[in-house]
């Protein structure tokens, strides 16, 4: 049976490609009319043809279990996720603006934290942040900039209004994927490119080396960059060698750097030893340097820290930024946003509830069956309570964990994710929700830079919200259509 769009399940929520009340969106129709010409067997070989790329390719994701660590293929849906540019131009400004205040408040918080002295920013929260680096205060990087490369997620509600949900500005991850899923639809539907104004993603890399390279310390142009990764058991590592390769860097180890006595970095070679300007790192901060954090991490690199703080080496993200990267933190991102900038945020935040308030601590306690409950500094879905999907047991062991340590929890209203139609195991074509997460760079002058798009993760699961890889989602290609003229 081919796929009817009028007989598309909606579900409630806004979907990204079908208005239940019209039929496919105008950015959505080209694809919808050409997926309504295929038959069931040709959805079923076309979905077949992306699981056999995506092995070839090699195209991995690792998930930690108690047994140990498992690799798994990509999880893949063919069907595009589509957003009419005239739409994502507002949104990728919005995100550069965002990305631009919260450099300065970075740079605020290690400086003179002016912020703070006048009274926008409370005092305590950053006394209780786990990712403020007191290591960090005074110094200053090449052209002020500590978070260069930005994942921030966004959704979608009900009412088809754009929210940020969190931003993350430690080590973000899942561009290599972005990437690959365009590969993939490409060869999937390579007719659909012939004929339809969607904005390209692979220049990617290229500015992002462009980024990097505006970082270095020293003039020239060929300065050595590097990837610094944890190593092959690292659930990134795909990722790791991915940008490596596609920007004609190394990618290296701890163990392959060295900082000599003049607090420069060196990279051992079959040559010898060859001085390093940039080092894109993939590695939290408390491992970096075993003489400033951890004594005991063998990832990092002795004496890392002092070549940074002399200026003779760029790293990117800066050690300390991730002070921002804290859902608390998040809260405060549109005064931040007003503050340094004087302007209002161009995309929203979700609406939050700090418990650190007793207002909205008393709201949140009285709610929890409704709420969204996040602790501050965890990332992947992790360690977070989905108030309406969970038992009246969860409920009171979150209650005890916000009034034990209030600072260290926030929560959100639970959102009508938009949907996109995804191509289920019973090969019929369903709504599931989705998110996005666009990267945006940083570096020097003419640098900035944020993805046509971003990564699409999908909950594969019915009627699921969580859209982590590690926990059952999936993803898709993200298609940014120019509908002008059209």
């Amino acid at each position: 049976m081919t796929i009817e769009w009028q007989h598309y399940a909606a579900t409630g929520s806004y979907d990204e490609l079908i208005d239940s009340a019209t039929g496919p969106r105008p950015a959505a129709r080209a694809l919808c009319e050409y997926l309504a010409s295929l038959s069931d067997a040709d959805l079923r070989e076309r979905k077949t043809a992306a699981e056999l790329a995506i092995q070839v390719m090699g195209i991995t994701f690792t998930v930690y279990t108690e047994g140990g660590s498992i690799d798994r293929a990509w999880p893949f849906d063919i069907v595009p996720r589509i957003i009419p540019k005239h739409e994502w131009d507002r949104a990728e400004a919005g995100l550069k603006q965002r990305v631009q205040a919260l450099n300065l408040f970075i740079d605020d918080l290690y400086h003179e934290q002016k912020i703070i002295k006048d009274g926008v920013f409370p005092a305590e929260v950053l006394e209780k942040s786990v990712n403020f680096r007191p290591q960090c205060i005074g110094v200053n990087p090449r052209h002020g900039v500590w978070a260069h490369i930005c994942g921030s997620d966004l959704v979608r509600d009900k009412d088809g209004t754009i929210y940020v949900l969190e931003d993350n500005l430690r080590v973000p991850s899942g561009v290599s994927y972005m990437l690959e899923n365009r590969v993939v639809t490409k060869r999937v539907f390579p007719e659909l490119f012939e004929h339809q104004r969607i904005q390209p993603v692979d220049d990617y890399t290229l500015r992002l080396y462009d980024m990097l390279a505006s970082l270095s310390p020293r003039p020239g142009d060929h300065p050595t960059v590097v990837v610094l990764t944890p190593g092959i058991y690292n659930s990134a590592y795909f990722e790791h060698s991915y940008l490596a390769q596609q920007m004609g860097v190394e990618l290296v180890e701890g163990s392959d750097l060295t900082v000599d006595d003049s607090d420069c970095v060196y990279m051992r070679t079959i040559e010898g030893l060859e001085r390093v300007d940039v080092i894109y790192r993939r590695i939290d901060d408390l491992f970096m340097d075993p003489e400033v954090f951890d004594p005991d991490s063998a990832l990092g690199v002795p004496g890392l820290m002092r070549a940074w703080r002399k200026g003779n080496v760029a790293l990117a993200n800066a050690p300390g930024a991730g002070v921002a990267d804290d859902k608390v933190v998040y809260a405060f991102v549109p005064e931040i946003i007003k503050y340094y900038l004087d302007q209002d945020p161009l995309i929203a935040n979700v609406p939050s509830y700090l418990c650190m308030r007793e207002k909205d601590r008393k709201y949140v306690l009285a709610n929890l069956d409704k709420l969204v409950v996040k602790p501050a500094n965890e990332s992947g879905g992790y360690g977070m309570m989905v108030g309406p999907h969970v038992t009246t047991a969860e409920h009171k062991r979150f209650a005890k964990l916000i009034q034990k340590d209030p600072r260290n929890y926030m929560a959100q209203p639970t959102l009508a994710l938009s949907t996109s139609p995804t191509l289920c195991d019973n090969d019929l074509m369903e709504p599931r929700h989705v998110d996005l997460r666009p990267f945006i760079l940083s570096g020097g002058p003419n640098t900035s830079y944020v993805t046509t798009g971003g990564l699409t993760r999908v909950a594969l699961r019915k009627g699921s919200l969580v859209v982590n890889s590690s926990q059952g989602g999936g993803s898709k290609d993200t298609w940014i259509v120019d509908t002008e003229g059209l």
